[in-house]
């Protein structure tokens, strides 16, 4: 049978008596074990997966470099009553991490104020205009979160007009460092040992460390004598949120992040982050990391995509209910805005990929004039879920190229953010290796599309598209104990996709069209029972040949528990299907 996708189906491996031995030592049934196995979830890290404890894996924060020094440079300003300013980049990590600072502060009787820079007028990252303002106005030390790791000639300025500056990041360091004090589990010179996890944090996640290890000084100097001591574990859910939304691996600490995370958020102990659940329809809460990831995640990062940049952060920071309903609600306002003009610009690059024949390269790049920046990270995204292939999307704005890319895995973006920038292809540029902003240089644009494609050119070549199958099921097997056990594995994301399964034997008996690019399907078996199924964006794609198929079919995707006028119902989330 042919896969519509072009995908090749690859049926998942694991060894018989692993997956008897997983069985017998933690009673899990078989398709649960071979899953584990198939994953190369060691037998002794087993219960530390299906269970993620932060006494296991929290790390003692100080081996992370520069973090001695951070943590003594922020004690002196607590001491001496120093003014600090909070500057965070205006994605989900960068709200995130900038709340849980100013939130931990607060707690322990510190003000602090926000810095968001604008997409549109001060572009990603630190900016020595900014910096300068913030010393003009008399700030001591500033706690840079999300960016900064490459930002030499804003550090140095601060250096110069005397504002201190710690940096919090997770972004491909280069073999030098700006002037600052700069904790970055990626700096080419961190020593980790066997703590490899700790380079897959996110922003969050560094900056939980940070007042973990900052904690931990202020009690040992009898700073919580006469305030109570936070409990840090109920920042956890804005540190998950930015773990899921920055598309983070979920290993070894993260997994622990999200995992106590979720359970903070289900108390609904953050005020903007339940409101915000509440004004987005999420009937039973903020359950799972997709609850993260596609409900609550694009909501926070609308506000730095078309509205205000600080919104998410004063958001997941605030705690007066008033100001937390007005602020979740022009959030979710500026979403619906941010997906129609996500709309548009999409329609036009698919275009240009489609006249202009790009598909046959081995990198997507298309440029448009005045595509609003802050979408053009999600085309990027739309693009290379399309075309299986790296896209990047450059935008003609105020007389500058500035560009967002977005990867497949085993293709570092951020490395060739670089490389491009030392060869003055680039202005500017950095990301991680599935993530990446940029700004061309002047004139460069098709020498810097040749580098980014001619370096991808052997790795794409043999670079096969395939589906991973988790295993095959019938709908006699999905049952309420089937979906009891599948939710062990949770959470899903980065490098724990959820469990992919396969059915055999099927035909679509009933298919619509839904909202103009999804399909409704009710699928049959050879026994007459019936299986729910979408297919979300399909339409123009080669899944929509399904509307017209009524032959006999396999499908592959991801079965999703659905509450509906309070009866809960199994639906098939396709991802590709063969006929």
């Amino acid at each position: 049978m042919q896969s519509l996708k072009g995908f090749n189906w690859v049926l998942a491996t694991a060894e018989d008596r692993l997956v008897m031995q997983y069985m017998q030592s933690f009673d899990l049934p078989e398709f649960l074990s071979r899953i584990l196995v198939s994953r190369s979830i060691d037998h002794d890290k087993v219960e530390d997966f299906l269970i993620p404890s932060l006494k296991k894996y929290l790390p003692e924060p100080f081996i992370l470099n520069d973090m001695e020094r951070a943590v003594e440079r922020t004690l002196l300003a607590i001491r001496c009553g120093q003014k600090l300013v909070i500057y965070g980049d205006y994605d989900v990590d960068g709200a995130t991490s900038s709340a849980l600072l100013r939130r931990y502060f607060r707690d322990i009787g510190i003000t602090t104020e926000l810095y968001i820079p604008d997409r549109l007028d001060e572009g990603y990252g630190a900016n020595p205009v900014a910096l300068r303002k913030l010393r003009n106005d008399g700030h001591d030390l500033c706690l840079m979160v999300d960016c900064g790791t490459t930002a030499f000639e804003a550090l140095n300025e601060a250096k110069k007009c005397g504002l201190d500056v710690v940096v919090l990041d997770h972004h491909t360091a280069e073999t030098s460092l700006p002037s600052a004090i700069i904790i970055n589990p990626n700096r080419l010179d961190q020593e980790l040992g066997e703590r490899t996890d700790l380079k897959l944090l996110c922003a969050a996640g560094v900056a939980f460390l940070f007042i973990v290890a900052l904690n931990r000084a202020l009690r040992t100097s009898g700073h919580f004598q006469s305030i109570q001591e936070p409990d840090l574990l109920n920042y956890l859910d804005i540190v998950a949120l930015g773990t899921v939304c920055d598309v983070m691996p979920l290993k070894g600490l993260n997994r622990a992040f999200v995992t106590q995370g979720l359970k903070i958020a289900r108390m609904r102990k953050n005020l903007g982050l339940a409101t915000l659940a509440d004004i987005a329809d999420l009937k039973t809460g903020i359950t799972s990391a997709y609850s993260f990831g596609f409900v609550i995640g694009p909501r926070i990062n609308a506000g730095g995509r078309v509205g205000k940049a600080d919104l998410g952060s004063k958001l997941l920071f605030t705690q007066d209910h008033l100001e937390a309903q007005e602020i979740a609600t022009q959030l979710n306002t500026l979403n619906v805005q941010r997906q129609e003009i996500e709309r548009q610009v999409l329609e036009e690059a698919v275009m240009q990929v489609e006249v202009k024949e790009l598909n046959s390269r081995s990198v997507i790049m298309v440029k448009g004039d005045n595509w609003h920046p802050g979408v053009i990270g999600i085309v990027s995204s739309r693009l290379k879920d399309k075309y299986h292939k790296p896209a990047l999307v450059v935008t003609n704005w105020e007389n500058e190229e500035k560009g967002s890319g977005r990867s497949v895995t085993g293709l570092d973006m951020g490395v060739l953010m670089h490389q491009a920038a030392h060869k003055k292809l680039l202005s500017k540029g950095g990301g991680h290796a599935m993530a990446a902003g940029f700004t061309v240089a002047k004139g460069s644009y098709e020498e810097f599309y040749d580098f980014i494609d001619n370096a991808a050119s052997p790795y794409m070549q043999n670079r096969e598209l395939k589906l991973n199958i988790d295993g095959y099921l019938t709908i006699d097997g999905l049952n309420e104990g089937f979906m009891q056990h599948i939710q062990q594995l949770e959470p899903y994301g980065s490098g724990h996709p959820t469990p992919t399964f396969a059915f055999k034997h099927m035909v679509c008996v009933f298919a619509d069209v839904v909202g103009g690019h999804h399909i409704r399907l009710q699928l049959q078996d050879e026994t007459g029972k019936r299986l729910k199924a979408m297919a979300f964006r399909a339409m123009q794609t080669p899944l929509q040949k399904i509307l017209n198929h009524r032959g006999p079919l396999e499908i592959a995707g991801n079965v999703k528990l659905d509450e509906w006028q309070g009866r809960q119902q199994l639906t098939l989330i396709v991802d590709d299907i063969r006929i």
